[in-house]
């Protein structure tokens, strides 16, 4: 008898979890179209990239990425007391011909450098050697990261 009201009782309680409430307002009616419901997650970029998860649009990969987890960090050589340390990030091509550079000031677009020399990306005032992870901005030291 007990094993024939926990069979009952667990038949109940898997169709009242299956039961899910109708909406009778997400149905269409003639005339009328379903409002779009916002994306899970938060707002998306122009490359549909996930702002709030981290998530940049990167050329060399040709998709979003999150440049903490892919990139190398770099950070600034000169820190200001009180204020947080703003990094930089590398992410290389498959190839390793080229290298694109995320810097922490947005007015900029990411920025695709070419691999000019062994272990050397340059273009226009920007430098980077892989050998010392350093990123030279008009010839000065910038960024630096830790050497593998």
């Amino acid at each position: 008898m007990r094993k024939l009201a926990f069979i009952v009782m667990s038949l109940f309680t898997f169709t009242a979890c299956n039961n899910a409430p109708k909406n009778s307002e997400s149905k269409e009616t003639a005339g009328q179209s379903k409002e779009a419901t916002p994306s899970v997650g938060g707002s998306k970029d122009e490359h549909g990239c996930l702002v709030a998860a981290g998530q940049t649009w990167s050329e060399i990969k040709q998709g979003c990425i999150q440049v903490f987890n892919v990139g190398l960090r770099l950070n600034p050589t000169e820190k200001e007391e009180g204020k947080a340390v703003i990094s930089a990030f590398v992410v290389l091509s498959e190839d390793k011909s080229k290298l694109e550079l995320f810097l922490p000031d947005d007015s900029k677009k990411n920025i695709i450098l070419d691999k000019v020399e062994n272990e050397i990306y340059q273009k226009d005032n920007y430098k980077y050697d892989a050998k010392k992870s350093t990123l030279y901005v008009n010839n000065t030291i910038k960024y630096t990261g830790d050497v593998e």
